[in-house]
């Protein structure tokens, strides 16, 4: 496939390189040269403003990817097929795929001044995909896959890349443990105010964890390998290892032994990567002394990472992220909803906006995470397995990439999560054995 374009810019090799990848396996070609369009005898799309009278399969461009700044756009949506699209123009084409995808996928509205919310995040709902209701959607699969029926009607002997449906578990480790390996000081003063609120049943199950008595209730480790075995599922896990605990950094101590115990056996059987702490998106040094501490203790090169509490900040989260040898990024979603936030259920290399520039920053979008669902949207488990299946429906139709985040404390025995572990694991045999 060869697209012509008069202009060639890093923002339109960048889409049709996605964009191709996704439809062909390969990169779609670019040429600016029209006699040579004209002349290759190759299935060809006119990326231009005038047709030229061959069998080209015409698309008439916005301009967004013949700009080089960064200014607020102006977007009216239209319903298409039953859902959203922008971009609207002539051709073989109802709107501009290209620019479209381009201005999700990039996250160009993160660009644009913004307020912020509690934590100093981009709000969901100053987002395209909120205002417009395509949230909850892998917008931009769908429309690859309505391109791609265009396409096979202009040129029936394309050969299409046929896609798979891909799931990856994924798992955050901010709290590893309730009780152990906390030392004795904050276990004295966590068992003190027990007493003083008279809470002596909850003082006994402590005292009885610390004896080895009863299993620590955020300790899922061990059910959580047997249910990765029996699902045949490659799990991912994100420890946090914030030297200082303070503020939402409240994990174990990376100085202790139970601590280090537990990163080396879970790298010694899954991918592991790092969840930087919130103190390191204030402190640039931080990232680098966690990522070795965890490189060390698990004797692993760890290059993937997902931010703690999702605190991103585009473009600066990322480039700090690439130049301390991060290679893929798990973080883009939304801390305080679930959903699409980059509106694509497939990993795509992030475009550094204000750079103008590709970069070798793979991103691994997620879609759904059990603490949106709990203390955002105050789902019960009934309704957060609703959303896991529409989710999964979606994500399945296109034949995309589902990732999912949960807590070790959600899938243990403390009551205050009584029912997301049966969720969770009706989830996922429920997916093998619709996969099967």
């Amino acid at each position: 496939m060869l697209l012509y374009s008069p202009h060639i810019t890093p923002r339109l090799s960048y889409i049709t390189e996605f964009i191709g990848r996704e439809l062909f396996a390969q990169p779609i070609g670019l040429t600016s040269n029209r006699e040579e369009f004209m002349a290759s005898g190759q299935p060809g799309i006119n990326y231009s403003k005038e047709e030229l009278g061959g069998a080209e399969f015409f698309l008439e461009p916005a301009s967004l990817l013949f700009e080089s700044y960064i200014r607020r756009q102006e977007i009216e949506c239209f319903e298409l097929n039953y859902h959203k699209a922008f971009f609207q123009t002539r051709g073989d084409f109802p709107f501009d795929i290209l620019a479209a995808s381009f201005y999700l996928i990039s996250r160009y509205e993160e660009y644009l001044p913004h307020p912020r919310d509690e934590y100093g995040r981009y709000p969901y709902r100053e987002s395209l995909a909120h205002r417009e209701g395509f949230l909850q959607l892998p917008l931009v699969n769908i429309w690859i896959h309505e391109f791609r029926l265009a396409l096979e009607r202009k040129f029936p002997a394309l050969v299409f890349r046929r896609p798979a449906f891909g799931f990856i578990p994924t798992y955050d480790i901010d709290i590893a443990y309730s009780f152990l390996h906390k030392g004795a000081y904050r276990n004295a003063g966590a068992l003190a105010r027990l007493f003083l609120k008279g809470r002596f049943r909850a003082a006994l199950q402590r005292i009885q964890v610390l004896r080895g008595r009863r299993a620590d209730p955020f300790d899922a480790y061990e059910w959580l390998d047997s249910l990765h075995l029996y699902c045949r599922m490659k799990a991912q896990y994100f420890f946090l290892v914030a030297r200082e605990q303070k503020g939402v950094d409240r994990n174990i101590s990376p100085s202790k032994k139970g601590m280090q115990d537990l990163v080396r056996y879970h790298a010694s059987g899954y991918t592991i990567g790092l969840h930087p702490s919130w103190q390191s998106g204030d402190q640039e040094k931080l990232l680098d002394e966690e990522l070795e501490w965890l490189s060390r203790i698990s004797e692993r090169k760890i290059s993937s990472s997902r931010q703690h509490y999702i605190r991103m900040d585009l473009p600066q989260t990322y480039r700090r992220l690439g130049k301390a040898g991060i290679e893929k990024d798990f973080s883009m979603g939304y801390g305080s909803i679930n959903g699409f936030r980059a509106s694509v259920a497939s990993s795509f290399f992030w475009f550094d906006l204000e750079k103008g520039e590709q970069t070798p920053l793979q991103v691994f979008p997620f879609c759904f995470m059990d603490a949106n669902s709990y203390y955002e949207q105050k789902y019960t488990p009934r309704q957060a397995l609703d959303e896991l299946m529409q989710y999964y429906q979606s994500v399945k139709r296109v034949n995309g990439l589902m990732i999912t985040i949960w807590h070790n404390h959600f899938l243990g025995t403390d009551p205050q999560f009584e029912g997301w572990k049966e969720v969770y694991e009706l989830f996922l045999k429920e997916e093998v054995y619709w996969d099967m």
